[in-house]
């Protein structure tokens, strides 16, 4: 399934009033989490650090006075991909942004440019589930002139806008968007639907429907289905050697606990409740393109 070429849209960079206040970045730093406070030159500092990578599961401390905690949805609250404290510290939150690219062994550099390619000739756009924003600043670099970033993480958000002053970044959930209907050309995800419990996943495509223009596209990017399947080992490694086999192990040593669930979606139905034209599904191992249009 492929897509047809885009047709061109233009916007204004320019914010309006119903949008969203975009994060400074001048703003001040975030609490530090138990994680951000532990000296690991220190042995016993440094074994409870491994044992939050390799020990089992724990739910996520918020620190006191974390601004806009009470937009963080509650399913997020765990050490998703076994990074301590999740994504809820400054020390994780850096070298999470600094090391993802390399784990994915460039996978991901590679699907960002898949994603905007996609998206076609956008130029108001939203990268949904945007962590430090590097999708973001990929439509930037493509000439997108209204590119917004939205993350549920203060402190991946922090990051990204102190580095990347042409996006602008909000705090917010994806089922619950802070943005009027019909606000962009398009919408992107890399790497978010697949950590939503099912409920979630909906909403937020709901969400997404109605902030798309008529004509507008939403690109997602998500892990490809056989990391997971019975046989995926043998399969993978003979259809892409060792980086089959690699990504294969990783998909299954990170704690991602909706995964399954998400694969197990039923893509035309769910795509077309909310009123999209699912127009492209494309697998380039070991990630899986969809595309859909608002009518």
């Amino acid at each position: 399934m492929r897509a047809e070429a885009p047709r061109a849209m233009t916007c204004s960079s320019e914010i309006r009033s119903s949008d969203p206040l975009p994060l400074g970045r001048d703003a001040p730093d975030l609490p530090p989490a138990w994680p951000d406070e532990l000296d690991l030159r220190l042995p016993w500092n440094a074994a409870r650090f491994l044992a939050a990578i390799f020990g089992r599961r724990r739910a996520v401390h918020l620190p006191a006075q974390l601004p806009g905690a009470e937009r963080i949805p509650r399913y997020v609250l765990q050490e998703f991909h076994r990074l301590p404290n999740g994504f809820y510290s400054r020390r994780v939150a850096n070298g999470y942004a600094r090391q993802f690219d390399r784990t994915m062994l460039g996978a991901t550099v590679e699907a960002r440019k898949a994603i905007v390619s996609r998206a076609g000739q956008a130029e108001c756009v939203l990268d949904l589930g945007c962590g430090d924003g590097k999708l973001a600043q990929s439509f930037v670099d493509s000439g997108a002139r209204d590119v917004w970033a939205l993350d549920a993480c203060p402190y991946l958000l922090q990051l990204g806008a102190r580095a990347r002053p042409a996006v602008k970044f909000v705090h917010g959930a994806a089922e619950d968007l802070p943005f009027p209907s019909e606000r962009f050309d398009a919408i992107a995800a890399c790497f978010l639907f697949h950590e939503l419990p099912p409920k979630a996943a909906r909403s937020a495509l709901f969400e997404c429907s109605r902030s798309l223009k008529p004509g507008g596209r939403l690109v997602l990017c998500e892990p490809a289905p056989d990391q997971l399947q019975r046989g995926a080992w043998l399969r993978s490694t003979r259809a892409h050697g060792w980086r089959g086999a690699y990504f294969t192990a990783l998909a299954r040593w990170m704690f991602e606990p909706f995964v399954e669930l998400w694969q197990r979606t039923d893509f035309g139905p769910w795509f077309a409740s909310a009123g999209l034209q699912w127009i492209e599904d494309h697998t380039e191992f070991p990630c899986r393109y969809f595309v859909a249009r608002k009518a």
